[in-house]
């Protein structure tokens, strides 16, 4: 999860599951790729953006049984970023935007709400 300033950067998805939502970003880890390695990667890939320090923060496991997909996801944060944000993969993502704890847009990704919910208190305002 990319912070900066009290808000979220959010990307909305074009391709299942959930397209059409507002989601994280993130991705795959990469045969060998140590995991903290592989969230910066996707993240720098997704936003154009330079990902400094980032910290772990836990876990989430998603099961979504109509697609028979299992995910497990290690939720790292982002504080230490430089330069903005910008449609990298717009095969995969069409838009983007900061967003506050009371200005989150509609729809949602699930896994995205579970990992909002992650946050430690006060990171979102």
């Amino acid at each position: 999860m990319i912070l900066r300033d009290g808000k979220i950067l959010l990307y909305k998805r074009m391709r299942p599951p959930e397209a059409g939502y507002w989601n994280i970003v993130g991705g795959k880890v990469d045969h060998m790729e140590p995991a903290e390695q592989a969230a910066r990667r996707e993240a720098e890939e997704e936003t154009g953006l330079t990902i400094g320090r980032i910290e772990q923060i836990g876990s989430t496991e998603q099961i979504i049984e109509a697609d028979r997909q299992h995910w497990i996801s290690l939720l790292y944060i982002a504080r230490e970023v430089t330069g903005e944000p910008q449609l990298t993969e717009p095969d995969k993502l069409s838009d983007f935007g900061w967003f506050g704890l009371a200005d989150l847009p509609e729809p949602l990704s699930a896994f995205t709400r579970v990992a909002i919910s992650a946050l430690p208190a006060g990171q979102l305002r």
